[in-house]
């Protein structure tokens, strides 16, 4: 790997240690400040800000600002909002839950651009010099998911207490997986990115043919909707991207809850709930170098199914196991089954998309998709959870999330099996694009 690969590399790998460092262990230190009922919304968030703010960033970096560099100021803004999280939580247990979700929806409505931001940033900088995208880009996405992959295990083990700074996979409550640290660590990185992205080479603004608003806003893409395998295609989209976010916001305080059972305190998974969902993402890395091989012997059909069957099986597996052995089988093979759930879902929907959509709308076609999913999708799913939750579990004074946890997962693993087996009834796709 040249060296301009290894330097996006490092790029790919610190833009999603950023979110590594609090998507998943969010919820812990969520519940402990007061705000465990409220967790739902800090991942709805997420999803409402991506509905709007990729879009405006979008058109700044096309017109007025070279995309390695608002890429580094969406980060200075993004970081500086991480680091007033920490200092919130640190000077107060109970943390003012209106200053401390604004302050958070700042910080993440200029981090969700840089998710597109990146990739333009990368792809220009390919181009610029002679390689080509298609081949080189992946391996350096992968050092992406690596990123967030190291980040996810440094947060579950570290610590600082009265003995200062150290490493542990034992039970301690100021591991960084249960407390504002998380913040902090999401904030530096964030701050330390800025930093590195005005050392990249310049990427020029390209000169672009004039466009509607419609065009500029990705409006046009709904024109879409009039074919009708693409009108079904995008909304079961945002119906399987409900199921998105859930477990991003609350498989680690569900596994953390066992804490609260006795026999199962000391369990390594109990204790280390961040590390194990971790299993996810390394799932997902994997998981992307099957999906041309499927793609083309079976067809979008068969993939997205293969992707709402392992959204059922991700949620059945968390209602039935434990961190016990061998209980904990099944929270390892809950995790090992995301990997295909998501990409086969969001890596085979975006080609599906770019293989049907025409050549003009390509571009807007995407964001349509992301916008069903990530932006709609999440948001509604995310909240829908969240209130599911609430009803069946409350928060103890400990800092766990305890209750009828099995009802929960069951009721979501059943909301995706009526999504697959609707699916499987009503959509049909032309194979031809992808049938050898």
């Amino acid at each position: 790997m040249d060296k301009i690969k290894v330097r996006l590399a490092v790029m790919n790998f610190m833009e999603f240690a950023v979110w590594g460092a609090y998507l998943t262990c969010m919820g812990n230190y969520l519940g402990r400040a007061g705000m465990g009922a409220e967790i739902s919304w800090f991942y709805a968030i997420q999803g409402i800000v991506s509905i709007f703010m990729p879009t405006i960033m979008g058109i700044v970096a096309d017109k007025y600002v070279q995309p390695q560099r608002l890429l580094g100021l969406c980060h200075l803004l993004a970081g500086i909002g991480m680091v007033v999280l920490f200092l919130i939580g640190r000077n107060d247990p109970m943390p003012d839950k209106a200053m401390f979700i604004a302050v958070y929806s700042l910080s993440v409505a200029f981090y969700m651009p840089t998710l597109a931001l990146s990739n333009t940033t990368a792809f220009s900088i390919l181009k610029a010099h002679g390689l080509d995208t298609v081949k080189d880009f992946p391996p350096i996405r992968v050092l992406g998911t690596i990123g967030f992959i190291v980040v996810m295990w440094f947060v579950n083990c570290a610590v600082v207490d009265g003995g200062g700074f150290h490493l542990t996979l034992d039970e301690n409550p100021a591991k960084f997986q249960y407390t504002y640290m998380q913040f902090l660590v999401s904030g530096l990185l964030s701050l330390l990115l800025f930093l590195y992205c005005y050392t990249l080479p310049r990427c020029p603004i390209e000169q672009k043919p004039a466009r509607s608003l419609a065009e500029t806003l990705g409006i046009d893409a709904f024109k879409l909707f009039k074919e009708r395998k693409m009108a079904l295609f995008f909304i079961f989209s945002m119906l399987l991207g409900m199921s998105l976010q859930i477990t991003n916001g609350y498989a680690t305080p569900f596994i953390t809850s066992f804490k609260g059972i006795p026999g199962m305190a000391d369990t390594f998974g109990a204790n280390n709930a961040t590390m194990l969902v971790s299993l996810s993402q390394v799932a997902e890395a994997l998981s992307i170098l099957m999906i041309p091989f499927f793609m083309k012997r079976y067809g979008i059909k068969i993939v997205m199914l293969i992707a709402m069957v392992a959204w059922v099986l991700r949620f059945g597996f968390f209602g039935l196991g434990d961190p016990s052995f061998p209980g904990v089988i099944l929270f390892i093979l809950s995790c090992l089954v995301y990997g295909v759930a998501f990409d086969f879902f969001n890596v085979s929907g975006g080609l599906y998309v770019d293989s049907e959509c025409p050549p003009a709308m390509r571009a807007s076609g995407q964001g349509l998709f992301m916008l069903m999913t990530n932006g709609l999708g999440a948001t509604i799913g995310t909240l829908s959870a969240g209130a599911v939750i609430n009803h069946y579990c409350s928060w103890t004074p400990d800092g766990y999330l305890v209750g009828d946890w099995q009802s929960c997962w069951f009721i979501f693993a059943g909301y995706a099996l009526v999504v697959c087996i609707l699916f499987a009834l009503v959509f049909h796709p032309d194979k031809k694009h992808y049938a050898q």
